[in-house]
């Protein structure tokens, strides 16, 4: 969330970086409940005050009979007006925190400005890409083909958009959850957690996906939410809080994440690529404000690690103004080489939020003993999406005759297990 105050006293500058982010933002309606709040907290400020000297009179004495007469009137009066003025300030102060909630984060200064994806600039690249010498299969006719996915089974169990896993490609899910958990909890020095699936409205709106991205979520009966990925919850462990001399914090969680996927009917609909129910490994840090730009470096660099150990070509995006998220200030994309589909395709995101999540879930900590709280900048990134990872290794490990070799780093949680083979 942005703060109030600096977007009414630099509006022209809010409106100005909020539009490279190329979606229609207009200020005015913020600006003038502001300037209607400020007009009724002066009239009830005025009326208390005029209460406290028709009061005053009470306690004098000598107060003539008919100056107390009128100054009782007027306290009568006086009390339902000021009641009036409360209870429209706080009708104000609600539509205002209703549409502050819908402005997104304001661009870092020092993004490339764009439209969109294509506008995105390359920071650097790892890897070579594979050259095959027979013709490269995507990770749908390889896993189909070895009996490690499987659906037609997860469509006739859920419907579309789900995944099913058998046998070795299951252990292979398992297996990447077990690396990227040790690795990042083991050498990256993170806190691994372990967090609930469902979650409340308030956990939701405090990292930015509630109000505005509510089609995309799915909700329970009595108003929960499927997490759509562990950044909700593990963000929202310290809702609330100052953190006394704890900072920095670093966390690792693995969980499903669900998502309706509004928006995306028919867009890539083939396999592991977009699902409403998919794994992740997430990591999470919350930092001083001073810390936060190479805090997102090293977060990066955390899970390029992964694709590195597992001998994946990649490459790194600095996300364009036009293509960045609602709640990131600054992101970069790490994108993997699919031969199956000859492309890069995003594999994580990782984000610098500034105070923005931290003002919305009031989370704060105490720069020094005794010192006024502030907000923490927090930062999350994917250190991997899992299926995604399934899908690299299966296409980039792929042998001529359809088998998959498995990458040395991983092999100690496959049980050993060098290559996956049909059966």
């Amino acid at each position: 969330m942005l703060d109030l105050r600096f977007v009414c006293d630099h509006a022209a500058e809010v409106q100005n970086r909020l539009e490279t982010r190329q979606s229609p933002i207009d200020l005015d309606p913020i600006l003038a409940l502001n300037e209607e709040r400020k007009a009724l907290i002066q009239a009830y400020d005025k009326g208390r005050h005029e209460q406290r000297q028709l009061s005053e009179a009470f306690r004098q004495k000598g107060t003539p009979p008919e100056e107390m007469a009128t100054a009782r009137e007027r306290l009568k009066s006086l009390g339902a007006e000021l009641k009036d003025l409360e209870t429209k300030r706080s009708e104000v102060e609600s539509a205002l925190q209703e549409q502050i909630l819908y402005l997104p984060n304001l661009p870092a200064e020092d993004l490339p400005t764009g439209k969109g994806e294509e506008d995105n600039l390359e920071v650097r690249s790892h890897g070579d890409i594979p050259a095959f010498e027979f013709e490269a299969r995507d990770h749908v006719e390889l896993g189909e083909r070895l009996g490690i996915l499987d659906f037609a089974a997860a469509a006739r169990i859920s419907g579309s958009r789900f995944a099913l896993y058998r046998g070795a490609g299951a252990r292979l899910e398992r297996a990447l959850m077990s690396f990227m958990l040790d690795l990042h909890g083991d050498e990256h020095g993170y806190e691994e957690v372990l967090t609930p699936y469902l979650v409340h409205r308030d956990a939701m709106i405090g990292t930015g996906q509630l109000p505005k991205f509510e089609e995309d979520a799915f909700q329970t009966t009595d108003g929960k939410f499927l997490i759509p990925t562990a950044e909700v919850p593990v963000t929202n462990m310290h809702r609330e809080e100052i953190l006394e001399g704890e900072i920095p914090i670093r966390y690792v969680a693995y969980s499903s994440c669900f998502r309706q996927e509004a928006g995306s009917y028919g867009k890539d609909t083939r396999g592991l690529t977009r699902l409403h129910q998919f794994q992740k490994v997430e990591l999470v840090q919350f930092v001083r404000p001073d810390e936060s730009d190479a805090a997102l470096e090293a977060l990066t660099g955390h899970a390029e690690e992964v694709l590195k150990r597992l001998e994946l070509p990649y490459r790194v995006m600095a996300l364009c103004t036009g293509d960045l998220g609602f709640s990131a200030r600054k992101t970069y994309d790490l994108e993997v080489w699919l031969p199956g589909q000859n492309r890069f395709r995003e594999i994580s995101s990782c984000s610098n939020f500034g105070d923005f999540q931290a003002r919305r879930a009031a989370i704060r900590y105490r720069p020094e003993k005794g010192a006024k709280p502030a907000f923490v900048h927090t930062l999350n990134g994917s250190g991997l999406a899992i299926g995604r990872t399934v899908m690299a290794i299966l296409e980039n490990h792929q042998q001529e005759d359809g088998s998959i070799r498995i990458p040395p780093a991983l092999r100690p949680h496959m049980g050993g297990l060098e290559q996956i083979t049909a059966p």
